[in-house]
């Protein structure tokens, strides 16, 4: 072999490996899980764990507490707009699976978690200056908390939001008590017990967002209200009113909106996934109102009790009905009972009492059985076969849901 090959090879070899330790460099460099810029007259958050559908953690939020704090006392800063990475998800939730760890041995997450998630929620409940959560994909649970308590709320033609929280034997928490109740009707304990995933248009109209913006329009969206030079909430809703096409004949107005004395709800034939397909399953014909407040009143909802509410589902015997019936029958006796009165109690109390008595349950849920079992048969082994215990409804005692309401004495949490 000539010494030009010998050469080459060996060049060739510290190529590869040249390439090999810049591919690990690049690799071994940790991505901010948030980003946190001052972009024009804006505080922008960015949820930047796209891999990880954007999952909240602890460090996130303990970034994101003091940061919102600077930027409220900050004249620099007119408004703050949160958003997620990668396209998929705003954020799917809270990062879980070291709770349930911590939990099982008793750790210091299982409490720092929950307290501090909550302070981070009612910091965005109070916010002075104008809070834009863009919810342009997934919106669950933890990622629920980020946005529903801002001022503003944009949904998507991507946005998927749901609480499903008693499929893992926990509740609707980061002040799902208060925000569920005050939807129309009985339509907040409905998504409550059942987890039932709301989707697009549908966010907008159910009440949980404020505005509906086509995906597409979203990058222009956000340039304009980082130019903006007013603090106004009127002026940034001027701005997101400007993108979204206004409600006209055929489309259905938000929540208990009304134009010019006449209430649109969407024109015959055109039946939406969620709001309108299940009206007369649900509801039954009503001549007295229209589809869209027969749906959000959810008449089989309207019960003294959730065994009341699983009776009403049975007893009316249509396939919506008894699919809903079916879905409730997986879900932790012990989470609906709890979520139950979780709501009937913080539709009187305000966001900073339902996030103490929250904080009470989920203590109560990390010294229970449920939610280290709903985890495991969700996320772990993914059996989808829960073993709850109590294993049905009527098991479950008064005694045993008002106990998780007990105070905490010294350990509740304070706001």
């Amino acid at each position: 072999m000539s010494l030009t090959v010998l050469t080459s090879a060996s060049r060739l070899r510290s190529s590869f490996r040249l390439q090999r330790i810049q591919s690990h460099m690049m690799s071994s460099q940790v991505e901010p899980e948030v980003l946190m810029q001052k972009v024009g007259n804006a505080g922008v958050i960015t949820i930047n764990r796209p891999q990880v559908l954007n999952a909240l953690n602890l460090t996130i939020i303990r970034q994101m507490y003091p940061q919102l704090k600077n930027w409220e006392n900050d004249n620099e800063i007119n408004i703050v707009i949160i958003k997620g990475a990668g396209g998929k998800a705003f954020c799917a939730g809270g990062d879980i699976r070291e709770v349930t760890e911590a939990g099982k041995v008793g750790g210091s997450l299982a409490q720092d978690f929950f307290r501090e998630e909550y302070i981070l929620n009612n910091a965005i409940g109070k916010y002075k200056k104008p809070y834009i959560a863009l919810i342009d994909g997934i919106t669950m649970g933890g990622g629920v908390g980020l946005s529903v308590h801002g001022r503003f709320r944009v949904a998507t033609e991507k946005t998927l939001f749901a609480m499903p929280e008693t499929a893992i034997g926990l509740f609707p928490d980061v002040g799902g008590g208060y925000f569920l109740p005050r939807l129309k009707g009985k339509l907040g304990l409905f998504l409550a017990l059942t987890g039932f995933r709301l989707k697009g248009r549908d966010v907008q109209r159910a009440g949980v967002a404020t505005h509906f913006v086509e995906s597409k329009k979203i990058p222009d969206l956000e340039q304009e209200l980082v130019e903006l030079k007013s603090l106004s909430a009127d002026d940034v809703s001027r701005v997101l009113g400007s993108y979204q096409n206004l409600p006209g004949f055929g489309q259905a107005f938000r929540v208990g909106e009304s134009h010019g004395g006449y209430r649109q709800v969407g024109r015959t034939g055109q039946i939406f996934w969620v709001l309108f397909s299940a009206v007369e399953i649900l509801v039954g014909p009503s001549f007295t109102s229209t589809p869209e407040e027969d749906f959000l009143s959810c008449r089989l909802f309207s019960s003294s009790s959730v065994e009341g509410i699983v009776q009403n589902l049975k007893a009316d015997g249509s396939a919506f009905a008894q699919k809903q019936a079916e879905t409730l029958s997986r879900m932790s006796p012990t989470s609906m009972k709890m979520t139950y009165k979780q709501l009937q109690f913080g539709a009187a109390m305000s966001l900073q009492d339902v996030l103490v008595m929250e904080y009470r349950l989920s203590q109560a849920c990390m010294r229970g059985r449920d939610f280290y079992e709903g985890v495991r048969a969700v996320l772990v082994d993914k059996d989808q076969n829960p073993k709850w215990n109590p294993a049905t409804l009527e098991e479950v005692t008064d005694e045993m849901v008002e106990q998780c309401f007990s105070s905490l004495g010294e350990k509740d949490l304070t706001l």
